[in-house]
């Protein structure tokens, strides 16, 4: 028999427990990640994120988790939903607070069922979902929902009857290319004359970009990085919740699986872009400039990125959410998916019918988006 228990923080999960049931080596539903983001300031009602973490448990052995949080607000998840809570309001409802599975501020795919590799995960996933449900109904919630789920969640949320809701991003693929003129040599000649040009600019300008792996910069240096990632934050009029402390944390944590370029002329460091990986991916996460350099947000974010991938052997770049600027520059529209359990029948049927128009649209878009595709052979 399994029970269940929330948890208002992930520390009271041990880490080892918890990282035993992440089915692959995705950092950001690693604990060090995620209990990271709580004890370093970067979640709270007053941003809009609570930590209601649910553990599965059989006797007092921790079998399947998932990351979730109560959601004040819509804020840092990436899959909008702001006009469900609009129609919620127009009908006197409260669509917040609702529960949320998912990783706070990062659009990236991954497992949000957390339930290992036995034989029985799969059954672990579905009890998942079922707790989660009642976990909605005994909070007296509007919703719940997971945002950016792999294959096996989907299956699992997709069998409990959630709705099925799909966006795009565009990610670099490698195949097989030896380096970046490798690389390089599959594009057309417009788009390689281009790429070509970006980084002649920023050598020209002078500057140096350096990838460095989060362990080898001292506490100095990520103060620095963090600068730049809130300058650039609020510039943009957002809000940086990421905290000096914490982004010291991912150097200590995880030292080799956070990656940071730094963009120097002479001494001054004056842009950075800061990455994660795992043993095939890397994630583009944030970047942060002092100075406005033609073509160097290219070069520190997307170029210096494919270039480690090459080197690294790495499959796959995933450089963040939207963006169609980043078709030319050899990055194709790969779906995601978030599924959603809408506790009320009557917007239930009115968004599950809007979705399926959204689906339509998508399937139009992504069509379009390749008939701009940079290569000259098909993928």
């Amino acid at each position: 028999m399994l029970h269940a228990r929330v948890h208002p923080r992930l520390d009271a999960i041990e880490a080892a427990a918890w990282d035993a049931l992440v089915a692959d080596d995705n950092p950001f539903v690693s604990h060090a990640f995620l209990a990271g983001l709580e004890r370093h300031g970067c979640l709270s009602p007053e941003y809009g994120w609570q930590p209601h973490h649910l553990g599965l448990y059989a006797a007092e052995r921790l079998v399947a988790a998932a990351p979730l949080y109560l959601k004040g607000n819509s804020h840092g998840e990436f899959v909008f939903d702001w006009s469900w809570a609009a129609a919620y309001e127009r009908h006197g409802l409260d669509y917040y607070p609702k529960l949320l599975a998912g990783v706070p501020y990062s659009p990236v795919t991954g497992p949000r069922l957390l339930a290992g590799r036995g034989e029985d995960a799969a059954a672990l996933r579905r009890a998942l979902a079922g707790s989660i449900e009642r976990e909605t109904d005994r909070l007296g919630l509007s919703s719940a929902h997971a945002n950016f789920v792999d294959d096996e969640d989907a299956a699992a949320l997709a069998d409990a009857g959630w709705l099925a809701r799909g966006d795009w991003q565009f990610h670099w693929h490698n195949r097989g290319w030896r380096d970046f003129e490798d690389f390089l040599a599959a594009l057309a000649s417009k788009k390689r004359k281009n790429i070509r040009h970006e980084r002649a600019q920023v050598a020209r300008a002078g500057i140096r970009c350096t990838p460095m792996h989060g362990g080898e910069l001292d506490e100095a240096t990520w103060d620095a990085v963090h600068r730049l990632y809130r300058r650039t934050f609020d510039a943009h009029g957002n809000y940086a919740a990421l905290t000096p402390a914490f982004f010291r944390h991912l150097g200590r944590a995880l030292p080799t699986r956070s990656i940071v370029v730094l963009c120097r002329h002479g001494a001054e460091l004056i842009a950075m872009a800061l990455f994660l990986r795992s043993a095939d991916t890397l994630y583009g996460r944030y970047w942060g400039a002092d100075a406005e350099v033609p073509g160097l947000h290219f070069e520190a974010c997307y170029y210096q990125g494919i270039d480690y991938c090459l080197r690294e052997g790495l499959s796959r770049f995933e450089p963040g959410a939207q963006g169609e600027h980043k078709v030319a520059r050899g990055f194709l529209p790969v779906a995601t998916r978030s599924y959603h359990h809408l506790v009320d029948g009557r917007f239930r049927a009115a968004v599950a019918d809007a979705l399926q128009r959204e689906r339509d649209l998508l399937d139009r878009y992504r069509d379009d988006v390749l008939v701009h595709s940079p290569y000259t052979a098909p993928p």
